[in-house]
């Protein structure tokens, strides 16, 4: 049967000014079928898309992780094609890639060059801006030109408070290491800053905090614009507390909102999360997808049978072929008594299909043995294969990062060796964990890469860090220092 949907014009999106509604101004659009890859599903109910905008509402501290990274293309049917516009952008593209702000000397607590910051690239903005207590979750974009270098770094921040709650802001680079950053929320396609905050509207499922997840640049016949636009897929939190994790006297620490870690003892409670999509022009002025719960959300939990019945947590959406988008995420399996990695599939990136739970937690004393979360999912253009870089959690809480691999990114993935790839060290800025990983390839005559993370240091502060690889060999990393000549 022929499926339809409705869609608001994405020009709005430029500058909305209205809180997300049921009822927006309107367009008719054709939704296709989804043949083949879903034939089970096929009666599915197209979604709305309600585009809309972002103005807030503070409520209760959140919780959990969130983060990844890479890019995509899609192609429904011959009608409706999602195509991915690859991070090399070309000169005469129409995004919105600004010229980054002047830097103001007074934008963050600069730390000072020394071993007790190596790798550190953002640290805690200035007293009284959005994320002066608390940053993570980096979700980095590389774009070239044949004139310029661009880098986009969508984070989430905190102000602190009992009634703060996680917002998702946009830092930009010539360099992806020196990175420019506002006190307060965006206020032109120029600006950098705050960019989306919890949503005001009762029913939704992120009243209580936002994360990104990943951010991508894509192009839809079912999206009228004049060109492409950015979607990002994040966490949302609600203000809903999942008792039973809580009150889980199986694990020896304490999870705190909404990434930190404390031992028995601390405070903080856990709230259910659920994945969601926004749209933007620009980066920076976001409108959220109403997706097909009735929440808001993309999809629901699982059953209480279900590895993932407790909470859906960072999003990460790669893009594999024509008509195939790939998600990635995290939840707590209860049964088990660890986190674990779960993956959906997708036509269009908003019916998502679950397939299940693909890694679970590690062998008896490994760096992951009470799970992984995080996962951020990259397809290595070398041999057509799968790397996962992923947090890993220990039996005392701490936080690591390993690695993972895989032939077609569904199945078979194996944990490359017993080792963390990353890990926190004693001294530095990060001595209490690492996590949130976000690989970027970068391409070029020394073909390494990047590793983006948020470090947690003492009295849980937290700051976003990078690591290289040596060369080409995606096992070893080490902590950026400065430049090499």
């Amino acid at each position: 049967m022929e499926l339809t949907a409705i869609t608001t014009t994405i020009n709005s999106l430029l500058f909305p000014t209205t809180p997300r509604s049921r009822n927006p101004i309107t367009t008719p659009f054709k939704r296709s079928n989804l043949p083949d890859l879903y034939p089970a599903y096929s009666s599915f109910l197209s979604p709305q898309i309600i585009l809309s905008s972002n103005p807030r509402n503070p409520h209760q501290n959140p919780v959990f992780l969130t983060h990844c990274s890479t890019k995509p293309t899609i192609s429904d049917d011959k009608d409706n094609v999602i195509e991915d516009q690859d991070s090399t952008i070309s000169p005469n593209s129409n995004l919105n890639i600004q010229n980054p702000q002047k830097l103001n000397s007074n934008q963050e607590k600069s730390p000072s060059n020394t071993s007790v910051s190596r790798g550190l690239v953002l640290d805690l903005g200035v007293d009284g801006s959005w994320d002066s207590f608390e940053i993570g979750s980096p979700v980095v974009k590389r774009f070239l030109s044949d004139e310029e270098e661009r880098w986009y770094m969508w984070y989430h921040g905190r102000t602190g408070g009992n009634l703060d709650t996680p917002s998702i802001g946009l830092a930009v680079s010539s360099n992806g290491i020196h990175w420019e950053r506002g006190k307060g929320g965006v206020q032109s396609s120029s600006d950098v800053g705050l960019i989306l905050k919890s949503s005001t509207d009762w029913w939704a499922f992120d009243t209580n905090g936002v994360m990104p997840g990943e951010t991508m640049v894509m192009s839809s016949s079912k999206i009228r614009a004049s060109n492409a636009v950015y979607w990002m897929y994040y966490t949302g939190f609600s203000n809903e507390k999942i008792e039973s994790l809580d009150n889980d006297n199986s694990l020896d620490f304490i999870l705190q909102n909404p990434d930190n870690i404390v031992k028995k003892g601390g405070y903080g409670k856990i709230c259910r999360s659920l994945p969601g999509l926004a749209m933007s022009q620009d980066g920076r002025h976001w409108a959220r997808i109403e997706g097909e719960h009735h929440s808001g959300s993309l999809f629901d939990l699982g059953s209480e049978t279900e590895w993932d019945s407790m909470f859906i947590a960072s999003p990460k959406v790669v893009f594999h072929s024509n008509g195939d988008l790939r998600m990635y995420y995290h939840s707590f399996d209860s049964q088990k008594g660890h986190f674990g990695i779960g993956m959906a599939r997708s036509r269009d990136g908003m019916k998502w299909v679950k397939l299940g739970k693909i890694i679970g937690g590690g062998l008896v004393g490994n760096f992951d043995e009470y799970g992984v979360m995080n996962p951020c999912v990259v397809k290595n253009k070398k041999d057509g294969g799968y790397l996962m870089v992923y947090e890993g959690v220990g039996v005392d809480g701490r936080r690591s990062i390993g690695l993972a691999r895989s032939s077609d990114g569904l199945k078979d993935w194996g944990r490359v060796g017993g080792e963390p790839i990353l890990e926190y060290v004693e001294g530095c800025w990060d001595d209490e964990g690492v996590g949130s990983p976000y690989l970027v390839h970068m391409e070029g005559e020394e073909d390494e890469w990047r590793l983006y993370y948020k470090g947690m240091g003492k009295n849980g502060r937290s700051g976003i860090g990078m690591a290289v690889s040596d060369g080409k060999d995606v096992e070893n990393f080490r902590r950026f220092t400065g430049f090499y000549v």
